[in-house]
């Protein structure tokens, strides 16, 4: 499979990101933290909107990888390991190399639970 990019160019850099190896997005006021698989870590003059609106131009087919979770995250949904509700936490992991914890909210949980609910086919959760 080809290795696809994500380039954002600044007025002081450029950052050459290969989208397989981003793990999140997530927003400090006009802020946005890039948080990689090896936890490498870069931050941007950017909003986490235009963030997002930057990913769905620039990576269109693959932009989809990406789901905003609430207000301050934008995950790779690869990496999606566990949802919890009830702790406000998802965790992302490939499983080997890496593990995060974020806070996020249970109503934005309960939407990226949805997601991949519909993806199964299913309107209820298992018991």
């Amino acid at each position: 499979m080809k290795t696809e990019y994500l380039i954002l160019n600044t007025r002081d850099e450029l950052i050459r990101l290969d989208i397989a190896t981003i793990a999140y997005f997530e927003a400090e006021g006009n802020y946005t933290h890039i948080v990689l698989q090896n936890g490498t870590k870069c931050i941007i003059c950017m909003n986490l909107s235009r963030m997002q609106a930057i990913i769905n131009e620039r990576l269109q087919h693959r932009a989809a990888t990406f789901a905003r979770v609430g207000k301050r995250h934008i995950v790779n949904i690869d990496y999606v390991y566990l949802i919890s509700i009830p702790t406000q936490r998802l965790f992302l992991s490939d499983g080997r190399r890496f593990a995060y914890q974020l806070s996020v909210s249970k109503e934005a949980l309960k939407e990226l639970r949805g997601l991949y609910v519909r993806s199964l086919g299913k309107s209820k959760p298992e018991d």
